[in-house]
This record gives structure tokens, C-alpha cells and sequence, in this order.
């Protein structure tokens, strides 16, 4: 069953987009598993006609205080993936969708998602935080998850389409964003173990604030999982995908009912090497200046926010280390001194200082537990480029309107 929606069909904006072939989509392997084709695609997510739009007054009250994930724009991007290729690609009214009780993702959990921000700068402008390497993840995601894989130029396209669409959501000042969420599913109505062959991707946007309550320069305490793994060798870890956050939740809720705001794994193997958080990256900074942050094993997100934060230390003068960081050394580095600082960075939060790893017997606190020097400096380099107030010395800004 395809995946539909309630709210004013691609038509609308002058004539049903015809069906193209997507160079990594239309043809199957002998295990059923959609890889490369020949034919180009273009997708152009032409925007919808008659869309309603919240009241202009409601919006700003919406974008004075906008939250996070709580607040949703006027529209969405959509395209639909069969063995004949990508097509129905449009931007229309956000809206409920209507699935099979069959469709496959219920069942199966075959589905990917993106997160990335777009910023107002100084001038009105808009643009998105490199959005060419969020692509290539969803890209690397899809095939790990058995998906079609989405072209790079039809992922920015499309962001570029719904930002244009709901330009006016884009909130001003401070460091409030526009956040969008790419995601793919498997949309066909099938109940049996199979890579999909329907498959609906879609784009919606939100204005965002602080991902954090108390503000993202406030240090966050970190609650040590020891009985949960959030990924294992050979699993989908480096995929971006619902099950690595789903596995996540229920060490997120024994962190809470410990007063901590966020939950570190160790690896499922040895349980002593430290991976990541429920959804960012850990760096550590070490007494003589070094940017520490755990190796890529396969078990590990590879995030956007991530490699920035390794290219601007490096620009800062930090020499920068990847490597397995044992959970022992995390506790020693903060008794002896060896660890001065630690932080988590992501899309969502940026960049957050770690006030202190908890466990039940003890509690490790980096420096005087607060907001280090070296994490002030590297959140400031890339909010200032976010945001325009600083030289795109890498190329990473991607204008949209």
C-alpha cells in the first residue's frame, strides 16, 4: 500500500512528477536487496498550491519560544521508491500519513533518518550546515538497512525545496535554527522478512531552540549504562537508524531516575571502551592541550557535528586523537587531573559540556565541572560558522534562500 497523505497532492503544483530511475535504486541483487542502476535521476519536489499556513501571529509566537521538536512548519518533501525508481516527489502540507497496518516498517523496523539545522544569518539568508555529508551518511545508512539509496543531489533538493516553502519558520537571533528530518521507510504492505519494494521518503522541518532544558552551555550529567549495549559488532551502529535509539531508551530512563540527563554505552564486547551517548559523540581534552575522541569501530556513529569538531580543533591549534578510550581511564584522567574537560557534540545539541560521569558508586567530574575553555573555544568557532559571524573556511555552509 502506498504511503499517503491527507493533505493536497503533488499535482497541484502542475501535473504529476513522472517516475525516474535512481542510479543506486532500481535494480535488485539476487538477495533481493536494491543497489545500482544506470539511468540519472531528477527529483524536483515541486511545491504543492493551496497549502495552508498557520496565522503569521500564531507563528511568532511559536518562533519566540520554539523548544525543540515540539513545533512542526507548513510543509513536507516526499518522494516514493518502487523497482521502477524514485518518483511522486513534491512538497506539500505536512500531514498525517497513511500507512497498511501491513505496511512493512511496523513489522520490521527497515527505516534511516537525517538530522541537520538551517540558519538565518545577519542579512535573511538561510542556509544549512553541510548537508552534501548528511546525504552520504543517509546514503551509507540506507545500504546497511537494505533502502534504496536517495541521490545526493535529490536529498539537497529536497531540503532546499521545503526550506524555500517555509522560509518564514526560520527563526532569528541567538543561536534558534530550523531543524529538518530526512527519513525513509518501508512502506509496502507485505508481512514476510524482505528488503521492501515500496519505500516513502520524506522531509519535515521544526523550529528549534535548546535541545537541553537548562540551555545547551550548561553542563550535563552523564549516567554510565553498565547492563545495556547500545550497539554490537556487525549490527547496524553506524547506520542511522530508529532501533540504535529505540535500544537506548530504556538506559536513558534508568539515567533519569538518577537525575542524569544523558546515558554513555561501553562496547557490548569487553564492556570497558567507551562509545558514545543516546545520540552525540564524546571528545576529551586532555591536561596538555589534546582533542581525545573514541575511534570509529563500526559500533559508532559517524556524526556531521563530530568530524567538524575534530577539523576545528585542529584549527585551533589541539592535536587530535582518535582511539579506544577505556572507561577507566575516564575515571582515573578525572581524579588525577589527566582529563580536564569532556564534552558531547551532535546535531541537536552542538556542542555540550559533561559535568560529570555517574555511577553508583561514585561520580567522575572533569576540571571544577564546568564549561571548559577548549569546549567554550570549539562550540564558538562553530556556532560562529553556523551562524555566519565567522569565515567558512571548509566550505561547509550551503546557501538555500
Amino acid at each position: 500500500m502506498a504511503s499517503d497523505t491527507s493533505t493536497p497532492s503533488a499535482t497541484a503544483g502542475g501535473g504529476a512528477p513522472s517516475a525516474v530511475s535512481a542510479p543506486d535504486a532500481p535494480a535488485s541483487s539476487t538477495a533481493g536487496v536494491p543497489t545500482a542502476g544506470s539511468q540519472d535521476v531528477r527529483l524536483d519536489f515541486a511545491v504543492a498550491t493551496g497549502v495552508p499556513r498557520l496565522p503569521e501571529a500564531e507563528r511568532a509566537e511559536v518562533l519566540a519560544n520554539p523548544g525543540f521538536g515540539k513545533h512542526f512548519t507548513d510543509h513536507m518533501a516526499r518522494a516514493v521508491w518502487t523497482p521502477e525508481g524514485w518518483g511522486q516527489d513534491a512538497v506539500l502540507a505536512h500531514g498525517p500519513i497513511t500507512l497498511s497496518p501491513a505496511a512493512a516498517v511496523l513489522h520490521y523496523a527497515q527505516e534511516v533518518f537525517e538530522g541537520l539545522k538551517a540558519y538565518r544569518h545577519a542579512d535573511g539568508s538561510v542556509w544549512a550546515f553541510r548537508p552534501e555529508a548528511n546525504a552520504r551518511r543517509f546514503a551509507a545508512s540506507a545500504r546497511r538497512l537494505a533502502l534504496p539509496v536517495l541521490p545526493e543531489d535529490a536529498f539537497v533538493r529536497s531540503v532546499e525545496q521545503l526550506v524555500a516553502a517555509d522560509v518564514d519558520w526560520v527563526p532569528a537571533g541567538g543561536e534558534n535554527s530550523l531543524y529538518l528530518r530526512p527519513f525513509m521507510f518501508a512502506s509496502e504492505s507485505f508481512l514476510g522478512v524482505r528488503p521492501a519494494t515500496e519505500v516513502t521518503y520524506l522531509v519535515i522541518a521544526s523550529p528549534a531552540g535548546s535541545y537541553f532544558g537548562g540551555g545547551e552551555i550548561t553542563p550535563v550529567s552523564i549516567w554510565l549504562s553498565q547492563e545495556y549495549s547500545r550497539a554490537a559488532p556487525g549490527g547496524t551502529g553506524a547506520a542511522k537508524c530508529g532501533g540504535n535509539y529505540a535500544a537506548s531508551l530504556q538506559a536513558q530512563a534508568e539515567a533519569a531516575a538518577h537525575g542524569c540527563d544523558q546515558v554513555a554505552f561501553l562496547d557490548a564486547v569487553e564492556h570497558r571502551w567507551v562509545e558514545e551517548l543516546g545520540g552525540m559523540n564524546l571528545f576529551f581534552v586532555l591536561d596538555d592541550g589534546t582533542v581525545v575522541t573514541p575511534a570509529l569501530t563500526g559500533t559508532i556513529l559517524e556524526g556531521v557535528t563530530r568530524s567538524s569538531v575534530l577539523q576545528i580543533a585542529r584549527d585551533l591549534g589541539h592535536d587530535v586523537v582518535e582511539r579506544r578510550i577505556d572507561v577507566a581511564e575516564w575515571r582515573e584522567g578525572c581524579e588525577s587531573g589527566r582529563i580536564t574537560e569532556v564534552f558531547a557534540c551532535g546535531t541537536a545539541a552542538v556542542v555540550t559540556p559533561v559535568g560529570a560521569l555517574v555511577e553508583p558508586d561514585r561520580r567522575s567530574v572533569p576540571g571544577d565541572g564546568g564549561t571548559g575553555e577548549v569546549t567554550a573555544a570549539i562550540r564558538q568557532r562553530l556556532t560562529d560558522v553556523q551562524q555566519g559571524r565567522a569565515e567558512d573556511a571548509h566550505g561547509w555552509m550551503h546557501r538555500l534562500v
